[in-house]
């Protein structure tokens, strides 16, 4: 018996019928088991010649000036940059305080300017997040809900699994369920090819604990929108 699976398709369908519609197959990034047998150094290498195939069956000149280090800043920004999220070595270390202060409210850390990639076509999501939580007894450094966002952001992403991947994190961390995460982001796989709709944006939210509820939900809005 052939499976769906050995046909191609995907819950039905093949990839040309599902087209530019975005799949979100779990909260985990995919990742081969090998993922970092290879050092950054190596995949740069890899990547950059790989690349230069690339160029070349495309006609164009890797003897130009310009072009000819292409292939390695590439590579550079794909590992240490764009992607660098993929490698759990690159995870912010975190440190937590005591909630000396006793602040027992939502505290919202707004506006917080990401660029991803999305999956599907490897090009840009450009968007905000807004991230919120309430203290169980500890706080964390401002800055620190920007690395996590930054993190998660820099590496192949769904939209949606951005959203929960931030909010997972952060309820590990600070070892609660009262948080929130609200994306606010522009797809360029949607405005800059396909339908080229520059006017959309996507928006995708996550609320937890005391925040599932449409009272705190409405005054975690208010407080978005001042």
């Amino acid at each position: 018996m052939i499976t769906r699976r050995k046909k191609g398709l995907l819950n039905g369908f093949t990839i040309d019928d599902i087209g530019d519609d975005h799949l979100f197959t779990g909260l985990e990034t995919p990742m081969k088991k090998d993922a970092f047998e290879l050092s950054d150094t190596e995949k740069k290498d890899k990547i950059a010649s790989l690349f230069s195939e690339i160029m070349d069956v495309m006609g164009l000149d890797l003897t130009d000036d310009s072009l000819k280090g292409t292939p390695k800043r590439v590579a550079k920004m794909y590992i240490d940059e764009i992607f660098s999220g993929l490698n759990p070595a690159n995870k912010p270390k975190i440190a937590l305080f005591d909630n000396k202060y006793q602040y027992n409210q939502m505290l919202v850390e707004k506006n917080i300017t990401f660029y991803s990639n999305c999956e599907h076509h490897f090009v840009p999501i450009i968007g905000k997040a807004h991230v919120a939580y309430i203290s169980s007894g500890k706080v964390i450094g401002l800055s620190k809900l920007n690395r996590i966002v930054q993190y998660y952001a820099k590496r192949p992403q769904v939209q949606e699994r951005l959203t929960n991947q931030i909010a997972e994190e952060l309820k590990a961390i600070l070892n609660t369920e009262d948080v929130a995460v609200i994306i606010d982001a522009k797809h360029l796989c949607v405005s800059s090819r396909g339908v080229k709709d520059d006017t959309s944006a996507t928006v995708t939210s996550y609320f937890g604990g005391k925040f599932n509820n449409q009272e705190k939900i409405v005054e975690l809005q208010n407080t978005l929108n001042y």
